[in-house]
């Protein structure tokens, strides 16, 4: 059963039958695998700019399902997901429809986004190596690669192989290097590690912490949230943050995403919400309120201009691998399988 939650100033009928979401003269109708606080400000601040409506429905699953179930008659125009895996499994199962938009391809460079048109990102996430400012020297990790060294055995610290972040970065390590060396790769990393996998990105930073293991992989934006918490914010100061692969192809980016439903019934204002959320506003709000990287050709890539966010300025610039997602997602598939044929998570 889904489990929704309402995006507290968006407006919205009732959860039951989703059909019949407001029939406002200027509006438009999202489905979110994100949270209400992560995207409401954004949707506040289009509505008071263009006067459209956005009505926002919240689910932690079953979002295609729904989706499916609704056909032809579902209200939804578009679908914000939490990771290119979920935009992906979007496209595949044909229930979203390809956008012509100049501003979206101005916006948005070319390996955040579909090459048909099916999805774009929104956001950027980095994939960083955290270690114990305590136990590990500053310099003496810089590069996923070295994870599987031997001084690291028993000292590193994942979630599950299988969760799509970890999918995400074994099919960037497909992409780059091949199967063969990158099942040698996710093998060697689970020969050290300090524990089976399990728990969150947060879980892996207060296993730091607590002296648990020394070295994890975690997504850049936990950090604003661990800092930010008081009884989180120890476990934050207690690691040292790497942008790992900085000398060769970038550090492994994710993104937030959206997509434009089979059947939008608004999609002229659908469009207009994603041609927003791409510009620098748009941008600069997402940064600001969220702590994610811009995909914005100019705010994320032109190191001159502010991010809006004091810890992202602090970090500085950093070199990102600009492998298209799209071709890191075609490996999907065979991460998940390298994970189960070297039994990671067991």
């Amino acid at each position: 059963m889904l489990s929704l939650r309402i995006a507290k100033s968006l407006s919205l009928c009732a959860l039951i039958g989703l059909s019949c979401l407001a029939k406002a003269a200027a509006e438009v109708n999202v489905y979110s695998y994100r949270q209400p606080h992560l995207i409401q400000p954004m949707f506040a601040v289009f509505t008071q700019e263009t006067g459209i409506a956005v009505n926002a429905v919240y689910a932690k699953t079953g979002m295609l399902e729904r989706l499916r179930s609704e056909g032809r008659n579902s209200p939804a125009d578009l679908v914000f997901t939490v990771d290119i895996g979920r935009l992906a499994d979007t496209v595949s199962a044909g229930l979203t429809q390809s956008v012509e938009s100049a501003a979206l391809k101005v916006n948005i460079p070319a390996n955040f986004r579909d090459p048909d048109g099916h999805w774009f990102g929104l956001t950027a996430r980095a994939r960083l190596i955290v270690t114990s400012r305590k136990r590990v020297a500053a310099g003496e990790i810089t590069r996923y690669e070295q994870l599987v060294e031997p001084k690291w055995r028993g000292r590193v610290c994942t979630r599950s192989a299988k969760h799509p972040y970890m999918v995400a970065l074994t099919a960037s390590m497909i992409a780059a290097h091949g199967l063969d060396t990158t099942k040698h790769w996710l093998r060697g990393v689970k020969k050290n590690l300090a524990r089976k996998p399990q728990g969150n990105d947060r879980t892996q930073v207060k296993a730091i912490y607590s002296g648990l293991c020394d070295v994890a992989v975690i997504n850049h934006y936990y950090m604003a949230k661990m800092l930010a918490d008081q009884e989180q914010n120890p476990w934050a100061k207690s690691v040292r943050v790497i942008f790992p692969n900085q000398n060769d192809r970038g550090t492994h980016m994710n993104v937030s995403g959206v997509a434009l439903t089979k059947y939008a019934p608004n999609r002229k204002n659908a469009i207009k919400l994603m041609e927003f959320l791409s510009s620098l506003r748009g941008q600069a709000l997402y940064a600001e309120k969220n702590g994610e990287y811009p995909v914005s050709v100019e705010l994320g890539l032109d190191q001159n201009l502010k991010l809006h966010n004091p810890l992202l300025e602090s970090w500085g610039p950093f070199l990102q691998d600009i492998e298209s997602l799209s071709v890191i997602s075609s490996h999907r598939a065979n991460a998940i399988r390298v994970a189960d044929q070297v039994g990671y998570d067991y």
